[in-house]
């Protein structure tokens, strides 16, 4: 399996709402961060890229792999809006809604300027454990959801 990074992460500012912008991240490698006000409750950025059916999937490597349902995922290395590169955190500021078929990042609470996104990854439990290093007081201490 190869592995795929993205070399020079952007934001495609046709998918988000707000300012964002991409720098180094005291949780993981880069982060994206709010460059302004972002008040609760708002879209902030669509996670796009291309769609894989189940079988795809299975064969590209899962770093930005977004599941969208049963049979179809969102690889974010391919064609993505900048929203691939937001780290999780257990104590997160943005959540993810799929509407329509589209995944949407909204905010959970007023985001401030240069606060960094996060959204809790929710990885099931049947997947590798993934230690987490977002530094929130209630840190799980691993990425998978523990429910």
């Amino acid at each position: 399996m190869r592995k795929v990074l993205i070399r020079t992460p952007t934001i495609d500012p046709r998918h988000s709402s707000f300012a964002l912008s991409i720098r180094r991240s005291g949780i993981h490698r880069y982060g994206v961060y709010a460059e302004e006000r972002i008040p609760a409750n708002h879209k902030v950025i669509e996670y796009t890229g291309k769609r894989l059916n189940r079988r795809q999937a299975k064969h590209t490597d899962h770093t930005y792999l977004f599941t969208l349902d049963n049979y179809w995922s969102v690889d974010g290395a391919v064609g993505g809006s900048g929203a691939e590169i937001i780290n999780h955190s257990c104590d997160p500021n943005l959540v993810s809604r799929i509407i329509k078929g589209h995944i949407l990042y909204m905010s959970l609470r007023v985001i401030k300027p240069g606060e960094e996104l996060t959204v809790d990854y929710n990885f099931s439990n049947d997947t590798d454990r993934q230690p987490c290093h977002c530094g929130a007081r209630n840190c799980r201490g691993t990425i998978q959801n523990m429910e």
